[in-house]
């Protein structure tokens, strides 16, 4: 099968990674339903292209309630679920020892049970078609650990670990499972930064090396295309002049 008509849930959708991903898609006729906070940005999207089968939901993935009626929302509509786009996340920068509490249960609450909630509501739905693709964006700090980062790294890390479990133990009702590990990339993410000194330099960061969002709908779109007899299980995505 490819993208066309395929069946595809993307959270986070309403800016960055998620919106770019939706356009990406949106241009190969697939199936979309997209789900983010921020509605109004959604229904913009959604507006862009209208000759598309897009449906918008407002949904925070750390609510599973919510999570679980978008998944239930798109098996109404379409009968089926092809692809799940775990995308939505946070970024907050700040060392250990400013023990930035909030910020890190708010990693923990986006980046891992935003994943975790994503997972546990299609799941059924995926196990029961005996087919299905779950999709997660880690980050290249799910890889390689640097200050100032520790928290993040270790929700990154996670995901990692979750989606190879993932992997081993649905690949035989052939679920696919896939990361997308970015480098720096132009995105709002730098907007959960609450530290000023340190959104103010990864802001310059990406205005000097920063990747687009383009770069990695494109990688989302190719491992969607894949044979369904092939499993891209990981995809790493630096800008090249990025040292880490």
């Amino acid at each position: 099968m490819s993208i066309e008509n395929k069946v595809i849930v993307i959270t986070g959708a309403s800016s960055g990674i998620g919106a770019a991903t939706t356009r990406e898609l949106a241009k190969h006729h697939a199936k979309l339903v997209i789900g983010a906070r921020r509605l109004e940005r959604l229904n913009e999207l959604k507006a862009e292209f209208p000759n598309e089968q897009i449906i918008t939901q407002k949904v925070d993935v750390t609510n599973f309630n919510e999570v679980e009626a978008l998944i239930d929302t798109t098996n109404n509509e379409f009968g089926r679920i092809d692809v799940l786009y775990n995308n939505a996340g946070v970024m907050p920068v700040n060392a250990l020892i400013n023990r930035a509490r909030d910020e890190w249960q708010q990693i923990l609450n986006v980046n891992i049970m935003g994943v975790l909630n994503g997972i546990a509501a299609v799941l059924p739905t995926m196990v029961k078609q005996k087919s299905g693709h779950i999709i997660a964006t880690d980050s290249v700090a799910g890889h390689v650990v640097v200050p100032n980062l520790a928290v993040y790294n270790g929700s990154k890390f996670a995901v990692r670990a979750i989606m190879e479990g993932l992997r081993q133990e649905q690949h035989n009702n052939n679920i696919r499972t896939i990361i997308v590990s970015p480098g720096s990339v132009s995105t709002e993410l730098y907007k959960s930064i609450k530290n000023p000194d340190n959104q103010k330099a990864e802001i310059e960061v990406e205005k000097q090396i920063g990747l687009s969002a383009e770069n990695i709908a494109k990688s989302v779109a190719f491992a969607i295309d894949s044979p369904d007899n092939m499993d891209v299980n990981e995809v790493i995505i630096r800008p090249i002049k990025q040292d880490i």
